[in-house]
């Protein structure tokens, strides 16, 4: 099962399946409102099931393939998806908080899971493992940081880790002061030097946002308190990430920046495919640089550890707040830097009250979207003290 068929990573999950079809078949098939995209993967890998936005998404779905596949629509078709008999293994690679519901119901359903929807760790990371460890599953990450931890970490006993060092590229604004950055534009902040990302990602990237959503996946998938995790620049993006050992030495996990090495893993493990992306090759790289992070000019990394030491909502809280204020700056009605502000400024609401299960995770994520709204209403309204 493969949720997100048409973002970046369901392509390139496709084109891994596409290259060796004596491994892998595709059961079914989750999307958003991306038809056309989704109908040309349907008459090629042929599922039982697929699902899409809405009624009217299905509606226009069925006139441009017929009517062979059950195709259903909205959260509750994504996780009938997610649940369906006859895969062994679900990628849940929708972005957003959206993917959480049907990557909770794999896992409740004894799924194993891929798990490139990085929200689902952020959100609910107690939760969710403990419900995997119940089931009996494996959550197999696919962010490029965390495979490159697991694969660092094989043959190793956790208890051995001093350090895990995430490493960030940087993004678009790597070197820029924070005064510098209060006129970026759109396109500036989508213009990503090393990865090719959906816009959500890419904006994350820019902000440090993404970083620091993956320091609370890397506290809950490795057990690494939140003073264990670091974070280092390195824009060539060739050192994925790293982990030191208690004797002081440091493995770390080197390759192209391309997706389909980690997505590969995650299809295979413990097994490694063939030429799944380009060779590395360190004499045409040359250099390799890292650097500190500028924590006045991208704030969001800090807000990242100022929720895991916060209330057990807070980082659903942080999780949404961001994406509304990066849906409100790509549609041009807030600054580049009021994504922090809003994310700051909802974190503050926050209620401190226990988190036991998916319900209360929503309900957080709910709450924070409403606060956020009117947060970077204020702001496009001109309030300066939003």
């Amino acid at each position: 099962m493969l949720l997100g068929s048409t973002g970046s990573i369901g392509v390139n999950v496709l084109n891994i399946v596409r290259a060796h079809p004596d491994r892998y078949r595709i059961v079914g098939l989750a999307a958003g409102k991306r038809v056309e995209t989704l109908a040309e993967q349907m008459r090629e890998f042929a599922p039982r099931i697929v699902s899409v936005a809405g009624e009217d998404d299905a509606d226009r779905l069925r006139d441009a393939v017929g009517d062979g596949v059950r195709v259903v629509t909205g959260e509750g078709g994504m996780v009938e998806v997610a649940t369906t008999d006859g895969a062994d293994l679900v990628f849940a690679a929708v972005v957003g908080a959206a993917g959480l519901p049907a990557t909770w119901a794999a896992v409740d359903a004894g799924r194993p899971v891929a798990l490139a929807n990085k929200e689902t760790l952020v959100m609910s990371g107690r939760l969710i493992l403990d419900l995997a460890r119940r089931r009996g599953v494996t959550l197999m990450p696919v962010d490029s940081e965390h495979s490159a931890i697991f694969q660092s970490l094989v043959g190793h006993n956790r208890d051995e880790i001093r350090r895990i060092i995430l490493t960030a590229s940087g993004g678009p604004f790597r070197g820029r002061s924070a005064a510098s950055l209060k006129s970026v534009t759109r396109d500036e902040a989508l213009a990503h030097p090393t990865w090719k990302m959906g816009p959500k990602i890419t904006i994350d990237s820019a902000t440090l946002m993404n970083k620091g959503l993956e320091v609370i996946e890397a506290r809950w998938l490795f057990d690494a308190a939140p003073e264990r995790i670091d974070v280092v620049i390195h824009p060539e993006s060739i050192v994925h990430s790293m982990v030191e050992f208690r004797d002081g030495q440091v493995i770390a996990q080197l390759g192209m920046p391309d997706m389909r090495g980690p997505i590969g893993y995650a299809l295979s493990y413990p097994e490694r495919l063939t030429d799944v992306m380009p060779r590395l090759d360190l004499t045409k790289v040359g250099r390799l640089h890292f650097d500190a992070v500028d924590a006045e000019a991208f704030p969001c990394l800090n807000l990242a550890y100022q929720a895991l030491r916060g209330a057990p909502d807070a980082p659903a809280v942080l999780n949404a707040a961001n994406e509304v204020a990066v849906d409100a700056f790509l549609d041009g009605r807030i600054a580049f830097l009021d994504i922090a502000r809003v994310a700051a400024r909802t974190l503050e609401t926050a209620s401190g009250r226990e988190v036991s299960g998916l319900s209360d995770v929503m309900e957080a994520d709910a709450g924070a979207r409403r606060a956020a709204m009117t947060y970077a209403q204020q702001l496009a309204d001109g309030d300066a003290d939003a």
